[in-house]
């Protein structure tokens, strides 16, 4: 039996104010996911406008901390 099965046969045998319980934590976890997503693409499509103030020999003391 896969994880994910047994995983729905423990869910399925809990009580309905379980169920909902694991219900709203899995929709957490789908939005901290998303918002950790979001926060990577944000930081991805600003990574080329930074890299000309980051990358300037003035600042490469700060490379090596």
């Amino acid at each position: 039996m896969s994880d994910t099965q047994s995983l729905m046969d423990r869910i399925q045998a809990l009580p309905p104010d379980r169920i909902a319980e694991v219900e709203d934590f899995v929709d957490f976890l789908c939005l901290r996911e998303r918002d950790r997503a979001l926060v990577r693409a944000a930081a991805a499509a600003s990574e080329p406008s930074l890299a000309a103030i980051w990358d300037n020999p003035d600042d490469d003391a700060y490379d090596a901390l």
